[in-house]
């Protein structure tokens, strides 16, 4: 059971309802006074709170989580001014916090992340399903030899090829593992809000700046900070980030004085960054200090000797997690997977076993569940290389047009690009190389035709 800690009326109510939907179970208190009482009554197996709450704080509350039940993995949520109370909360025993406004995939993840029960030693601990082809392997070993070299490394790759794992595993592989890991998407952040929370600021050195803050560049100390999303920077941010790579020095937003870096940064992009110079939109001089060392995760469809281990896994701990027996995976649901391109990555594979586990309605997964779609675009039985085949007609009057055909089988693509995303718009536009904006267009134009898209 997650205790959810959240008095905003809006948010709270949300997160409960994507927890639930994610499998979790969930209670939802507002109040330090609610969560106290559930404390009084039973152990959460997790806890996601606000830092602040009407009636108290998040220290309040983690005091009373560790006196009724010792330690309870827990995630708070803050809004920017409290990063220093989250930073202590976390020094003091919380697992990790996340700064408002946050991706709700994100937390998703990580809370599945750090509520994953271990069952041994590294081998299966957070990094069990990290190196399980001959390609991972290298990379991983390659990782190993990189542990304890300060230099910078840039991983490229796919969206859900498991580019921040890499980089966990980079940190908990060398000496800094005792020491921070923190994280900035910089693609799901203003470039302002970047600003400030990488470098912090001085009081007053911009409106509502009310307090001096410490940005990441400073609360990571000589631990490792992941620059996701690299590719998405503004250039003048990108101008920052070269100083800090090269002097390995920052200043707070507003002051007069500079400050030393003493960590590791590790950066990840899924764009051409070569590409990206040559637009113009990315800094040629950074570029040429991230790639010191660069390292592609191949997609899925490149190492599909992970698919079958990767699934049984994920179907395990999904049974466990849920309580239900839908852990066993049909040889005909593996041949199914064996044959599916994959073009969301280990974030698909991730997601369609969760989704099958949770709405199986026997003990084994068998194809049906793991891709509900095909039954519904093509009817029973079909599978990948049926997914598009033409449907015999009556006649030729009911024989579709050449135009018709092309926007079937454009719409029946738009559906297995958000189902490999699992719905999140902007990563299926990168999926199928358009905006986003025209891919809204498009699901637009679609469901006023009468057609149901996830």
């Amino acid at each position: 059971m997650i205790l959810l800690v959240e008095d905003d009326p809006v948010l709270g109510p949300s997160l409960k309802q994507r927890l639930e939907l994610e499998g979790f179970a969930a209670t939802h208190a507002t109040t330090l006074a609610e969560a106290r009482a559930f404390l009084g009554k039973r152990a959460p197996s997790f806890v996601l709170s606000d830092i602040r709450l009407p009636d108290g704080s998040g220290a309040d509350l983690q005091a009373e989580i560790v006196a009724q039940h010792g330690s309870v993995p827990t995630i708070f949520m803050t809004a920017y001014g409290s990063l220093d109370q989250a930073v202590d909360l976390v020094k003091g025993g919380a697992r990790d916090y996340l700064a408002k406004p946050f991706d709700l995939d994100d937390l998703v993840a990580r809370i599945k992340e750090l509520a994953a029960p271990s069952e041994g030693g590294p081998s299966e601990g957070p990094f069990a399903t990290f190196g399980l082809s001959p390609a991972m392997e290298v990379l991983r070993a390659t990782l190993d030899r990189l542990a304890e070299v300060d230099l910078p490394v840039l991983l490229i790759g796919e969206t859900g090829t498991g580019k921040e794992v890499a980089a966990r595993y980079l940190h908990a592989a060398g000496s800094r593992a005792s020491r921070p890991f923190e994280a900035l998407n910089c693609g799901q952040v203003s470039s302002d809000l970047a600003d400030s929370m990488l470098f912090g600021h001085e009081r007053g050195a911009f409106t509502g700046a009310h307090d001096r803050r410490a940005g990441i560049l400073e609360t990571v100390a000589d631990g490792t900070l992941l620059l996701d999303e690299i590719g998405e920077t503004r250039h003048d941010l990108q101008l920052k980030l070269l100083r800090v790579l090269q002097e390995r020095t920052f200043r707070r937003l507003g002051a007069t004085s500079d400050l030393d870096f003493h960590g590791r940064i590790v950066c990840a992009t899924n764009r051409d960054l070569e590409e990206a110079v040559r637009d113009g939109v990315f800094r040629e001089d950074l570029l040429f200090r991230l790639n010191v060392v660069t390292l592609r995760l191949p997609p899925l469809r490149e190492r599909r000797e992970e698919i079958e281990p990767l699934l049984k896994r994920f179907a395990h701990a999904a049974a466990s997690r849920l309580g239900t027996s839908s852990g066993e995976v049909a040889e005909t649901a593996l041949a199914a997977a064996r044959g599916h391109d994959w073009p969301g990555n280990i974030r698909e594979l991730r997601n369609r076993v969760e989704r099958a586990v949770a709405l199986a309605s026997g003990p084994v997964l068998g194809p049906e569940d793991l891709f509900p779609e095909w039954i519904s675009q093509s009817g029973a039985g079909t599978g990948p290389s049926q997914t598009g085949a033409i449907r015999s007609q009556g006649s030729r009057d009911a024989f579709p047009s050449l135009a018709e055909a092309r926007d079937e089988a454009e719409r029946v693509h738009i559906e297995r690009a958000l189902a490999a995303t699992d719905g999140r718009l902007q990563d299926a536009a990168e999926l199928l190389g358009v905006s986003r904006t025209t891919l809204w267009e498009k699901m637009r134009r679609y469901r006023q035709e009468g057609h149901e898209l996830t």
